[in-house]
Protein backbone atom coordinates (compact mmCIF):
# COMPACT_ATOMS: atom_id res chain seq x y z
CA UNK A 1 0.00 0.00 0.00
CA UNK A 2 1.22 3.48 -1.04
CA UNK A 3 1.79 5.77 1.89
CA UNK A 4 -0.28 8.65 1.43
CA UNK A 5 1.42 12.33 2.43
CA UNK A 6 -0.74 14.49 4.82
CA UNK A 7 0.03 18.39 5.50
CA UNK A 8 0.71 19.62 8.82
CA UNK A 9 -0.63 23.35 9.83
CA UNK A 10 -0.10 26.06 12.47
CA UNK A 11 0.47 24.90 16.19
CA UNK A 12 -2.29 26.95 17.00
CA UNK A 13 -4.83 29.76 15.38
CA UNK A 14 -6.80 32.64 16.77
CA UNK A 15 -8.94 35.28 15.47
CA UNK A 16 -7.08 38.03 13.30
CA UNK A 17 -10.18 40.91 12.42
CA UNK A 18 -13.38 41.27 13.23
CA UNK A 19 -16.26 42.87 11.00
CA UNK A 20 -20.04 43.73 10.49
CA UNK A 21 -22.98 45.62 8.78
CA UNK A 22 -25.97 46.71 10.24
CA UNK A 23 -28.34 47.43 7.98
CA UNK A 24 -29.75 51.28 7.58
CA UNK A 25 -33.40 50.87 8.98
CA UNK A 26 -33.61 50.68 12.53
CA UNK A 27 -36.98 49.81 13.17
CA UNK A 28 -38.49 50.51 16.55
CA UNK A 29 -41.00 48.51 18.82
CA UNK A 30 -44.02 50.85 17.83
CA UNK A 31 -43.40 49.62 13.87
CA UNK A 32 -44.23 45.52 15.06
CA UNK A 33 -46.72 46.22 17.90
CA UNK A 34 -50.49 46.16 16.01
CA UNK A 35 -50.12 43.05 14.03
CA UNK A 36 -49.11 41.10 16.94
CA UNK A 37 -51.70 42.55 19.32
CA UNK A 38 -48.80 43.95 21.85
CA UNK A 39 -46.98 46.82 23.34
CA UNK A 40 -43.47 48.42 23.90
CA UNK A 41 -43.86 47.65 27.35
CA UNK A 42 -44.48 43.97 26.74
CA UNK A 43 -41.79 43.62 24.18
CA UNK A 44 -39.11 45.17 26.45
CA UNK A 45 -40.28 42.95 29.26
CA UNK A 46 -40.24 39.70 27.59
CA UNK A 47 -36.91 40.18 25.52
CA UNK A 48 -35.03 43.73 26.14
CA UNK A 49 -35.51 44.32 22.35
CA UNK A 50 -36.03 48.30 21.75
CA UNK A 51 -35.30 48.35 18.08
CA UNK A 52 -34.07 46.03 15.53
CA UNK A 53 -32.45 46.43 12.26
CA UNK A 54 -34.46 44.96 8.76
CA UNK A 55 -32.81 44.97 5.38
CA UNK A 56 -34.05 46.93 2.64
CA UNK A 57 -34.07 45.37 -1.29
CA UNK A 58 -30.66 45.90 -2.08
CA UNK A 59 -29.55 44.76 1.53
CA UNK A 60 -28.70 41.32 0.43
CA UNK A 61 -27.10 38.16 2.27
CA UNK A 62 -24.28 38.61 -0.16
CA UNK A 63 -24.04 42.17 0.01
CA UNK A 64 -23.90 42.13 3.62
CA UNK A 65 -21.68 39.68 4.43
CA UNK A 66 -19.28 41.00 1.72
CA UNK A 67 -19.18 44.53 3.53
CA UNK A 68 -18.75 42.64 6.73
CA UNK A 69 -15.85 40.72 5.35
CA UNK A 70 -13.77 43.48 3.61
CA UNK A 71 -14.00 45.49 7.57
CA UNK A 72 -12.58 41.46 9.03
CA UNK A 73 -10.24 41.16 6.44
CA UNK A 74 -8.66 44.70 6.21
CA UNK A 75 -8.19 44.41 10.24
CA UNK A 76 -6.61 41.11 9.63
CA UNK A 77 -4.05 43.28 8.22
CA UNK A 78 -5.09 41.19 4.48
CA UNK A 79 -5.86 41.28 1.15
CA UNK A 80 -8.90 39.52 0.15
CA UNK A 81 -6.84 37.26 -2.10
CA UNK A 82 -5.06 36.19 0.86
CA UNK A 83 -8.60 34.03 2.02
CA UNK A 84 -8.51 30.98 0.97
CA UNK A 85 -11.24 28.94 3.00
CA UNK A 86 -14.55 30.97 3.14
CA UNK A 87 -17.60 29.26 5.58
CA UNK A 88 -20.42 31.11 5.34
CA UNK A 89 -23.24 30.53 8.59
CA UNK A 90 -26.55 30.96 7.73
CA UNK A 91 -30.60 29.82 7.57
CA UNK A 92 -31.93 32.39 5.16
CA UNK A 93 -29.86 32.51 2.12
CA UNK A 94 -32.50 31.14 0.23
CA UNK A 95 -30.99 29.52 -2.42
CA UNK A 96 -30.87 25.71 -1.61
CA UNK A 97 -27.94 25.15 -3.81
CA UNK A 98 -25.31 26.81 -4.80
CA UNK A 99 -23.87 27.79 -1.45
CA UNK A 100 -23.95 31.55 -1.10
CA UNK A 101 -20.25 31.66 0.40
CA UNK A 102 -18.79 30.76 -3.48
CA UNK A 103 -20.60 34.04 -4.79
CA UNK A 104 -19.02 36.26 -1.34
CA UNK A 105 -16.07 34.78 -2.38
CA UNK A 106 -15.62 35.55 -5.77
CA UNK A 107 -17.08 39.53 -5.00
CA UNK A 108 -14.04 39.44 -2.51
CA UNK A 109 -11.63 38.82 -5.38
CA UNK A 110 -10.64 35.21 -4.05
CA UNK A 111 -10.92 31.55 -5.63
CA UNK A 112 -11.07 30.11 -1.84
CA UNK A 113 -13.00 27.19 -1.04
CA UNK A 114 -16.09 28.19 0.25
CA UNK A 115 -19.29 26.43 1.47
CA UNK A 116 -22.19 27.38 4.05
CA UNK A 117 -23.33 25.62 7.14
CA UNK A 118 -26.58 25.36 8.53
CA UNK A 119 -26.50 25.29 12.00
CA UNK A 120 -28.89 28.14 13.03
CA UNK A 121 -27.98 30.32 16.15
CA UNK A 122 -24.78 28.57 16.83
CA UNK A 123 -23.62 28.69 13.41
CA UNK A 124 -21.07 31.20 13.64
CA UNK A 125 -19.48 29.60 16.33
CA UNK A 126 -19.58 26.56 14.78
CA UNK A 127 -17.68 28.16 11.78
CA UNK A 128 -14.99 29.34 14.23
CA UNK A 129 -14.77 26.14 15.08
CA UNK A 130 -14.15 24.41 12.05
CA UNK A 131 -11.71 27.66 11.09
CA UNK A 132 -9.65 26.68 13.84
CA UNK A 133 -9.06 23.38 12.64
CA UNK A 134 -8.82 23.64 9.08
CA UNK A 135 -5.68 26.35 9.81
CA UNK A 136 -4.03 24.15 12.64
CA UNK A 137 -4.82 20.95 9.77
CA UNK A 138 -2.53 23.05 7.23
CA UNK A 139 -5.97 22.76 4.51
CA UNK A 140 -5.95 26.88 4.38
CA UNK A 141 -3.72 29.38 5.93
CA UNK A 142 -6.41 31.97 6.18
CA UNK A 143 -10.31 31.13 7.15
CA UNK A 144 -12.74 33.91 6.46
CA UNK A 145 -15.96 32.93 8.97
CA UNK A 146 -19.50 34.37 8.28
CA UNK A 147 -22.45 34.84 10.32
CA UNK A 148 -25.31 36.37 7.80
CA UNK A 149 -29.13 36.30 8.40
CA UNK A 150 -31.84 38.07 6.48
CA UNK A 151 -34.36 36.54 8.89
CA UNK A 152 -37.16 39.23 7.75
CA UNK A 153 -37.49 37.20 4.46
CA UNK A 154 -38.60 34.21 6.38
CA UNK A 155 -40.04 36.41 9.22
CA UNK A 156 -44.46 36.39 10.03
CA UNK A 157 -45.22 39.83 10.82
CA UNK A 158 -48.12 38.68 12.77
CA UNK A 159 -46.86 35.73 14.97
CA UNK A 160 -46.79 36.49 18.21
CA UNK A 161 -43.95 34.72 18.76
CA UNK A 162 -41.64 35.37 16.59
CA UNK A 163 -42.05 38.78 14.94
CA UNK A 164 -40.56 41.15 17.26
CA UNK A 165 -37.42 38.94 18.15
CA UNK A 166 -35.68 38.45 14.78
CA UNK A 167 -33.44 40.89 12.01
CA UNK A 168 -31.32 41.30 9.86
CA UNK A 169 -27.05 41.52 9.52
CA UNK A 170 -24.13 40.39 9.23
CA UNK A 171 -21.01 39.46 10.97
CA UNK A 172 -17.39 37.93 9.88
CA UNK A 173 -14.01 37.05 11.49
CA UNK A 174 -10.66 36.01 9.72
CA UNK A 175 -9.20 33.23 11.19
CA UNK A 176 -5.19 32.44 10.79
CA UNK A 177 -2.08 31.05 12.04
CA UNK A 178 -0.87 32.02 15.83
CA UNK A 179 1.82 31.71 18.11
CA UNK A 180 -0.34 31.16 21.06
CA UNK A 181 -3.35 29.88 21.43
CA UNK A 182 -6.16 32.41 20.59
CA UNK A 183 -9.47 30.10 19.87
CA UNK A 184 -9.49 27.64 22.56
CA UNK A 185 -11.37 23.79 22.03
CA UNK A 186 -14.96 23.63 21.05
CA UNK A 187 -17.86 22.43 23.18
CA UNK A 188 -20.52 21.48 21.34
CA UNK A 189 -23.43 19.37 20.30
CA UNK A 190 -27.14 18.87 19.96
CA UNK A 191 -30.31 18.23 21.51
CA UNK A 192 -32.33 16.75 19.06
CA UNK A 193 -35.31 15.73 21.55
CA UNK A 194 -36.07 19.41 21.25
CA UNK A 195 -35.73 19.62 17.42
CA UNK A 196 -39.47 21.23 16.96
CA UNK A 197 -38.68 24.34 20.01
CA UNK A 198 -37.64 26.43 17.05
CA UNK A 199 -37.90 25.55 13.33
CA UNK A 200 -39.18 26.57 9.68
CA UNK A 201 -43.06 26.19 10.11
CA UNK A 202 -43.79 24.81 6.38
CA UNK A 203 -42.15 22.30 4.55
CA UNK A 204 -41.12 23.54 1.13
CA UNK A 205 -43.33 20.83 -0.59
CA UNK A 206 -46.76 22.71 1.41
CA UNK A 207 -45.90 25.70 -0.30
CA UNK A 208 -45.66 24.10 -3.92
CA UNK A 209 -47.59 21.55 -3.60
CA UNK A 210 -48.60 19.04 -6.61
CA UNK A 211 -50.83 19.92 -9.79
CA UNK A 212 -53.53 18.16 -8.04
CA UNK A 213 -53.00 19.74 -4.43
CA UNK A 214 -51.93 23.08 -4.94
CA UNK A 215 -50.16 24.14 -1.63
CA UNK A 216 -50.31 27.50 0.04
CA UNK A 217 -48.20 29.79 -1.55
CA UNK A 218 -47.29 31.16 1.54
CA UNK A 219 -43.03 31.46 2.01
CA UNK A 220 -42.00 29.12 4.52
CA UNK A 221 -41.96 30.83 8.14
CA UNK A 222 -39.83 30.94 11.50
CA UNK A 223 -41.72 29.34 14.47
CA UNK A 224 -40.82 29.49 17.91
CA UNK A 225 -41.92 28.05 21.66
CA UNK A 226 -40.40 30.78 23.80
CA UNK A 227 -41.24 29.35 27.24
CA UNK A 228 -39.44 26.44 26.55
CA UNK A 229 -36.94 27.41 24.99
CA UNK A 230 -36.07 29.91 27.45
CA UNK A 231 -36.12 27.59 29.94
CA UNK A 232 -33.87 25.53 28.38
CA UNK A 233 -31.43 27.96 27.43
CA UNK A 234 -31.18 29.70 30.72
CA UNK A 235 -29.72 26.61 32.17
CA UNK A 236 -28.22 24.33 29.95
CA UNK A 237 -26.37 27.23 28.15
CA UNK A 238 -24.49 27.67 31.66
CA UNK A 239 -23.20 23.97 32.17
CA UNK A 240 -21.71 24.42 28.40
CA UNK A 241 -20.31 27.68 28.72
CA UNK A 242 -18.44 26.33 32.26
CA UNK A 243 -17.09 22.90 29.88
CA UNK A 244 -16.02 25.86 27.53
CA UNK A 245 -13.62 27.76 30.19
CA UNK A 246 -12.58 24.30 31.28
CA UNK A 247 -11.54 22.84 28.26
CA UNK A 248 -9.68 26.42 28.27
CA UNK A 249 -8.00 26.23 31.06
CA UNK A 250 -9.92 29.47 32.15
CA UNK A 251 -11.07 30.16 35.31
CA UNK A 252 -13.87 32.63 35.82
CA UNK A 253 -11.43 35.41 37.14
CA UNK A 254 -9.27 34.72 34.23
CA UNK A 255 -12.25 35.77 31.87
CA UNK A 256 -12.67 39.64 30.67
CA UNK A 257 -15.50 39.68 27.80
CA UNK A 258 -18.90 37.24 27.84
CA UNK A 259 -20.09 37.33 24.21
CA UNK A 260 -23.49 35.19 24.28
CA UNK A 261 -25.83 34.45 21.34
CA UNK A 262 -28.13 37.49 21.53
CA UNK A 263 -31.74 35.81 21.47
CA UNK A 264 -32.87 37.82 24.64
CA UNK A 265 -31.94 40.03 27.05
CA UNK A 266 -33.71 37.85 30.01
CA UNK A 267 -31.44 34.91 28.75
CA UNK A 268 -28.31 36.62 28.66
CA UNK A 269 -29.32 37.18 32.27
CA UNK A 270 -30.22 34.25 33.43
CA UNK A 271 -26.96 32.80 31.85
CA UNK A 272 -24.65 35.33 33.73
CA UNK A 273 -26.50 34.42 37.08
CA UNK A 274 -26.04 30.87 36.81
CA UNK A 275 -22.22 30.86 35.52
CA UNK A 276 -22.07 33.66 38.85
CA UNK A 277 -19.70 35.37 36.08
CA UNK A 278 -17.70 38.09 38.49
CA UNK A 279 -18.97 41.73 37.96
CA UNK A 280 -15.52 42.37 36.36
CA UNK A 281 -16.88 40.55 33.18
CA UNK A 282 -18.67 43.19 30.70
CA UNK A 283 -21.57 41.46 28.74
CA UNK A 284 -22.30 41.37 25.50
CA UNK A 285 -26.63 42.98 25.17
CA UNK A 286 -26.42 43.78 21.34
CA UNK A 287 -29.86 42.50 20.99
CA UNK A 288 -31.58 45.64 22.60
CA UNK A 289 -30.69 47.66 19.42
CA UNK A 290 -29.98 44.88 17.38
CA UNK A 291 -32.55 42.05 17.93
CA UNK A 292 -32.20 38.25 17.44
CA UNK A 293 -29.90 37.95 14.35
CA UNK A 294 -29.39 34.54 14.66
CA UNK A 295 -25.79 33.49 13.04
CA UNK A 296 -25.00 37.04 12.79
CA UNK A 297 -25.99 37.94 16.22
CA UNK A 298 -22.12 37.15 17.92
CA UNK A 299 -19.72 38.37 15.54
CA UNK A 300 -22.03 41.78 15.70
CA UNK A 301 -22.12 41.72 19.49
CA UNK A 302 -18.16 41.25 19.92
CA UNK A 303 -17.55 43.98 16.83
CA UNK A 304 -20.25 46.14 18.83
CA UNK A 305 -17.85 45.06 21.44
CA UNK A 306 -14.59 45.63 20.70
CA UNK A 307 -15.62 49.26 18.71
CA UNK A 308 -17.10 50.76 21.90
CA UNK A 309 -13.97 49.31 24.17
CA UNK A 310 -15.71 46.81 25.64
CA UNK A 311 -13.78 44.32 24.64
CA UNK A 312 -9.70 45.42 24.33
CA UNK A 313 -7.08 43.49 22.21
CA UNK A 314 -6.20 40.28 24.19
CA UNK A 315 -9.07 40.04 26.22
CA UNK A 316 -10.13 36.73 26.61
CA UNK A 317 -13.55 36.10 25.82
CA UNK A 318 -16.21 33.81 26.13
CA UNK A 319 -18.37 32.92 22.89
CA UNK A 320 -21.73 30.92 23.60
CA UNK A 321 -24.21 30.00 21.02
CA UNK A 322 -27.17 28.34 20.70
CA UNK A 323 -30.04 27.24 18.03
CA UNK A 324 -33.14 25.54 16.34
CA UNK A 325 -32.06 22.10 16.64
CA UNK A 326 -31.39 22.64 19.08
CA UNK A 327 -27.42 22.70 17.66
CA UNK A 328 -25.21 24.86 20.41
CA UNK A 329 -21.54 25.50 20.48
CA UNK A 330 -19.11 27.65 23.04
CA UNK A 331 -15.27 28.49 22.92
CA UNK A 332 -13.09 30.79 24.34
CA UNK A 333 -11.17 33.14 22.41
CA UNK A 334 -8.48 35.80 22.30
CA UNK A 335 -9.90 39.35 21.09
CA UNK A 336 -7.58 40.94 18.12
Amino acid sequence: MAALTTTTGAPHAAILGVGAYRPVRLVPNSDVVDAIDSSDEWIQQRSGIKTRRWAGPEESVQMMSVAASRLAIERAGLEPGQIDCVVVATVSHLLQTPAVATAIAHELGTDAAAFDISAACSGFCHGVALASDIVRAGSARYVLVVGVERLTDILDLTDRGTAFIFADGAGAAVVGASDTPGIGPVVWGSDGEQFDLIRQREDWRDVVGTPDAPGSGVMPHLTMQGNPVFRWASFAMAKIGQQALDAAGITLDELDVFVPHQANMRIIDAMARSMKLPSTVKIARDVADQGNTSAASVPLALDRMIAEGDAKSGDTALLIAFGAGLSYAAQVVTVP
